[in-house]
């Protein structure tokens, strides 16, 4: 396997008393998917805010295009191209596609934004993901579908030269036909050389589009393996106990 664009070595973190994160390693590969495994309260969403800068980590050491760097908050992880979609989407349902992909980074001629330049950058960008389930990008978002308003999100977090795309549960919620929409997209993505990082508790969505797995398990990091070397029950039983009697090649 090549070697990771991100590569987390040793990473603790706490809350008070309480020792959310221990010794977890953990690795994401561009033109990849890895999906981030684990029960709930196992540690996966404060892994992933700290690759994101919002928590920062008490120890251990992360490598970015195999440089050790130090995301002291959100901004320094976005200079380095990681985007983070959050489950609760953050679209503003009252402005249009491009509005919303550009919120916050409008591009500005003179005093006025820049419509024509942002409207071509959006079209972009969604034709690069091979979008084709949005009408007009001009449609206000609070008329798209769950797996529309999921789809600009993600379009929104690749429309800044993004490396490594982070997906908070990408499906929930969603219906059997978004579904398959969305997992297209987030496999696209990772055909398109970005380094994808999908949390799921769905394990049938995770087989069916992840390239490696990485479980969680009360704040330690279980195995992260190859999709091709596990099975569900291995990974259920990870989830579960924090260990596999039948996984052979996992690294911890």
């Amino acid at each position: 396997m090549s070697k990771p664009i991100l590569s987390m070595r040793g990473i603790n973190k706490s809350f008070g008393p309480v020792h959310v994160l221990r010794d977890v390693n953990f690795d994401a590969y561009s033109g990849k998917v890895t999906a981030l495994v684990g029960d709930n309260g196992a540690g996966k969403s404060t892994l992933i805010k700290c690759i994101a800068g919002i928590y920062i980590t008490d120890s251990g050491e992360t490598y970015f295009e195999e440089k050790k760097v130090s995301i002291g908050g959100p901004r320094d992880a976005t200079e380095l191209g990681i985007e983070v979609v959050y489950q609760d989407l953050a679209l503003c349902d009252n402005l249009d596609i491009v509005h919303n992909m550009f919120l916050g980074r409008e591009e500005k001629s003179g005093p006025t934004l820049d419509e024509s330049k942002m409207e071509s950058m959006a079209k972009k960008t969604l034709d690069g993901l091979s979008v084709r389930t949005v009408k007009s990008i001009r449609q206000q978002v609070a008329s798209l579908s769950g797996g529309q308003r999921q789809t600009v999100a993600i379009a929104r977090a690749v429309l800044w030269n993004s490396k490594v795309v982070i997906l908070d549960e990408p499906t929930a919620a969603l219906g059997v036909a978004q579904t398959e929409q969305v997992l297209k997209l987030v496999r696209q993505l990772a055909d398109n050389g970005l380094a994808v990082i999908v949390i799921s508790h769905n394990l049938n969505d995770v087989f069916q589009v992840a390239d490696n797995i990485a479980a969680m398990y009360l704040g330690s990091m279980a195995a992260q393996v190859e999709k091709s070397k596990v099975t569900q029950n291995d990974v259920v039983q990870l989830i579960t106990t924090g260990r596999s009697d039948n996984l052979t090649g996992a690294s911890k």
